[in-house]
């Protein structure tokens, strides 16, 4: 019984099947923070852009 119990264990502490979809989880959370920061940054810029237009052309509807 002991024995048993000792091989599970050691099968269990050596199972890396886990680890891929943890790691995968971080590499999209990842790219998704990279994506929102991108787009925020992007977005100020193409409105400062428009508004710099806008203003040119003597007002926006």
């Amino acid at each position: 019984m002991i024995t048993q119990l000792k091989a599970k264990m050691v099968r269990f502490t050596q199972n890396e099947e886990g680890a891929s979809a943890i790691e995968y989880g971080l590499i999209a959370g990842l790219i998704g923070a990279l994506i929102i920061v991108a787009v925020t940054g992007i977005g100020t810029s193409v409105q400062t852009f428009f508004t710099t237009i806008c203003t040119s052309l003597g007002g926006c509807a």
